[in-house]
């Protein structure tokens, strides 16, 4: 009796001592993985215009100096009249003629006149009104070349145009002008500029 009353204790006591398998369980922890970084690289872009700020731009006249408003209305004035020699007191006052495309001749009306499709030069006088009724920009400030230029896209990043803006540029274009103007990647129509001085810089097309 008394051996089997030993062998019953053993057993109990057996039983009752976790098993060094069962500490190791617990001890052990998921191991630990460390992930590299993800690195996105942009390529950089070939789109010249893209990169560009996209200046301010002003409509009407409430913004212009005094001197470039006054000769803005002024052109206009001549160019509703619909006779180009309506310009040639604004050429004689402006103390030197203005860049203006093909200026072969010193007379400016002729040189106007050559540009225009129809021989009044009526052509010219209505672009030039488009030109001066859009908005413009003011740029190259502080410098010589400082300018209040009509129509603001000869300085704008044609990439940056907005559905309003393409609807403006084409009043003056056509859509397969404009295709080349992103060919070229710069507006490439009419554009007029004056000083702040109030003189009259340039009437030109081409980039």
């Amino acid at each position: 009796m008394r051996r089997i009353a030993l062998a019953i204790f053993a057993v109990a006591m057996l039983g009752s001592v976790p098993s060094e398998a069962a500490n190791d369980t617990t001890k052990k922890t998921a191991p630990v993985t460390t992930e590299a970084p993800t690195v996105t690289v942009t390529p950089p872009s070939n789109d010249d215009s893209a990169n560009q700020t996209a200046p301010q731009v002003f409509y009407g006249d409430a913004d212009l100096p005094a001197p470039v408003k006054e000769l803005r209305q002024k052109l206009l004035a001549a160019i509703k009249t619909g006779e180009l020699e309506s310009l040639r007191p604004i050429f004689s006052a402006n103390g030197g003629n203005p860049d203006l495309p093909g200026g072969e001749s010193d007379d400016p009306i002729a040189t106007l006149k050559l540009l225009a499709g129809d021989p009044k030069g009526r052509e010219i006088l209505a672009i030039m009104e488009d030109v001066l009724e859009a908005g413009y920009v003011h740029v190259d400030v502080g410098t010589p070349q400082e300018a209040y230029v009509w129509p603001y896209f000869a300085r704008y990043p044609l990439s940056k145009l907005t559905g309003p803006q393409m609807v403006e540029l084409f009043r003056l274009v056509t859509a397969g002008d404009f295709q080349d103007m992103q060919d070229k990647g710069v507006y490439s129509f009419y554009r007029l500029g004056i000083s702040p001085q109030g003189k009259w810089q340039f009437f030109e097309d081409g980039d």
